[in-house]
């Protein structure tokens, strides 16, 4: 076990990292035959692609990746180098004429971060695929989580890293439930079981931690840069699961951003969470979002420490 979403047999993690420019992406693939998703985007201002076909009453069921990026809506372009690795493989849904892999996409704004001129594309997306492994997932600042940083309330002088982060658990009758998230949130990032700010908005001079929720509720306004964040995260399980039952996963699975971060779901952010089933073992729907909400809480802390 490596306490990451890849404990899920058949997901794969690759990361393209641009450091220079400090933006990348990372992309989640399913098995060969695809993965049961589903979605919540709770945050208000989300950047996203395919999300629509994700949702209950909607056409298509199975997934073949999902695209977590940097460059805001730009970065989006991304997917289409997912779609090209997979199409390569003949991995996607059939339509008599071609196969078309689906790749639902969500994008962080980093553009103040690094330069806003440069956002992943869709070679980005396809080196992404390549460097994707079973193994062990790399954390911090690396793919999406490049830009990544945590704390707006005063602008981008004061914030601190964000970055990727993944976790996992067994839940017993051999069932795993394992999550990725990359964290570029305006709030902090706070420890669940000791409510510690670990990451947040830094105070001028003093130093020390800001408290951004009492921060806002005491009336400070936010800058203009602080009005573009987001949170982003995947949980997979091996659980067998219906498309309406991902959906009710993911809703849970926000709990975990709530817990971990203060205030989460905030106007600015775009907070989404997918959910792919891609096993066979029959599974409790509420003990499945339960334990998803406790390692996106945990992937949330891993990524800034």
């Amino acid at each position: 076990m490596f306490n990451a979403i890849t404990d899920v047999e058949g997901i794969l993690v690759g990361h393209y990292t641009d450091a220079e420019n400090k933006t990348g992406c990372t992309v989640v693939l399913c098995p060969p035959e695809g993965a049961v998703g589903g979605v919540d985007a709770r945050g208000p201002a989300p950047a996203t692609r395919e999300t629509d076909l994700l949702r209950p009453a909607h056409l298509v069921e199975r997934v073949n990746a999902i695209l977590l990026t940097g460059g805001s809506a730009f970065g989006l372009d991304a997917a289409a180098g997912v779609m090209r690795f997979l199409e390569e493989k003949h991995i996607g849904y059939e339509t008599g004429v071609a196969r078309v892999p689906i790749v639902p996409a969500a994008a962080i704004f980093d553009l103040a971060v690094g330069s806003a001129k440069v956002r992943p594309d869709a070679d980005a997306g396809y080196r992404a695929c390549l460097a994707a492994t079973s193994g062990a997932v790399e954390e911090g600042r690396v793919g999406a989580g490049t830009g990544a940083s945590v704390g707006h309330l005063l602008g981008p002088k004061f914030t601190s890293p964000g970055g990727v982060g993944t976790a996992s658990q067994s839940i017993g009758k051999g069932i795993v439930v394992g999550a990725l998230v990359v964290v570029n949130a305006l709030g902090d990032v706070v420890d669940p079981r000791t409510g510690e700010i670990i990451a947040g908005t830094r105070k001028p001079v003093v130093g020390g931690w800001l408290d951004s929720g009492s921060a806002i509720k005491g009336g400070l306004a936010q800058t203009i840069l602080a009005r573009a964040q987001t949170t982003l995260g995947v949980v997979a399980t091996n659980a067998a699961l219906t498309k309406e039952e991902t959906h009710l996963v993911a809703m849970m699975a926000h709990d975990g951003f709530a817990r971990a971060l203060r205030p989460a779901h905030t106007l600015y952010d775009g907070d989404v969470i997918f959910v792919l089933s891609a096993g066979k073992p029959k599974g409790i729907v509420s003990a499945i979002g339960h334990a998803a909400a406790e390692v996106v809480a945990e992937a949330i802390v891993r990524a800034v420490r």
